[in-house]
């Protein structure tokens, strides 16, 4: 990929995760980090709504399928494995739900939040 290819995306994901905490806010959610770097990971978006402590991953792709399947089992792993060293080393966490959301966003504005992408929920670590 040259270098003004790896520009464009690299915007086009940050106007996607500026879009996708736009709508977390518009459903309640508090945004407590926005690309929070781990040793293990970097997380989108960490965002919280009652209990529930939510991992967000965004993917702008010219479709939701394209989107959804760039999510692999590695990226999950690594992602699930960022989580958990964040709530290591966050304790207010300990006592919340847990759970890993994608948010995709194609052209136009076009955005899915798909909840517990993950799992069946809860801690999964």
């Amino acid at each position: 990929m040259a270098k003004s290819d790896r520009q464009r995306a690299e915007r086009r994901g940050r106007r996607a995760e500026l879009l996708a905490a736009w709508l977390l806010r518009a459903k309640g959610y508090s945004i407590i980090a926005r690309r929070a770097r781990t040793s293990m990971g970097e997380i989108d978006i960490i965002a919280r709504r009652k209990s529930d402590l939510v991992f967000v991953e965004v993917k702008a792709r010219k479709d939701f399928a394209t989107g959804i399947n760039a999510i692999t089992p590695a990226q999950r792993r690594r992602i699930s494995k960022a989580a958990a060293f964040w709530i290591a080393n966050d304790k207010s966490a300990n006592n919340l739900n847990c759970r890993f959301d994608i948010i995709l966003v194609r052209p136009y504005l076009s955005v899915r939040h798909i909840k517990n992408a993950f799992g069946e929920g809860g801690k999964q670590f």
